[in-house]
């Protein structure tokens, strides 16, 4: 974990375990909204990157990719739709969301050295770190002190062979990578959104 995300998870720690009630709580979903749109915004930046090195006939067969036909995070029960999204409660959101950012720790290994390279080797990597344990913080947050019956769930990572690394040989595995990432992320942010707001009084919550 970076310096700087310490010391935003001591503050975080402090302020879920001071009891400072809803303004606090409404600060520690904004933080992490705040991280997941770096992070998408990340995920677009790679994607035009590796986009603007291609020549035209393979951006052009790239682009047939998308819709994608299969993310591993597909295989995590989440709302598929907006309105799954907005009758969901505020900890199944969470978890939701801490189970994408988990499927992504191993894969991002992968995106250090090879793009956003004045950003540093493992920018992506620690503001995921950053990230899940903000959530995890709102997760605790949530539960007010009752016992989570669900904290044991982590999910096992049953990676493909092309979904683990990128492959200079085969342009298709570096850009679905990219593309799931930047789709996750996405999918991260409207939970977290959503949950945010879920959690604020006399909000009317749409998407």
């Amino acid at each position: 974990m970076t310096k700087g995300g310490l010391l935003l998870s001591l503050l975080l720690l402090n302020i879920a375990g001071s009891g400072a009630g809803l303004i606090n709580s409404q600060q520690m979903f904004s933080n992490a909204v705040v991280r997941v749109q770096v992070l998408h915004e990340l995920a677009a930046r790679m994607i035009n990157e590796f986009e603007e090195n291609l020549f035209p006939e393979d951006r052009r067969a790239l682009s047939h990719i998308l819709p994608l036909s299969h993310c591993i995070s597909d295989s995590i029960p989440a709302p598929s739709h907006k309105t799954q999204t907005m009758r969901s409660s505020v900890l199944r959101l969470l978890r939701t969301s801490f189970r994408l950012i988990e499927t992504w720790e191993y894969p991002s290994q992968e995106f250090s050295g090879a793009f956003l390279n004045t950003l540093g080797p493992n920018i992506i990597r620690d503001k995921l770190n950053d990230l899940k344990m903000g959530v995890s913080l709102l997760i605790g947050d949530s539960l007010n002190g009752q016992p989570d019956m669900e904290g044991n769930d982590s999910l096992p990572l049953p990676f493909e062979d092309f979904y683990m690394y990128l492959d200079d040989t085969d342009l298709s595995k570096s850009y679905r990578l990219m593309a799931c990432f930047r789709k996750d992320m996405h999918r991260v942010e409207t939970f977290i959104r959503m949950a945010s707001c879920r959690r604020a009084p006399d909000s009317n919550c749409t998407l």
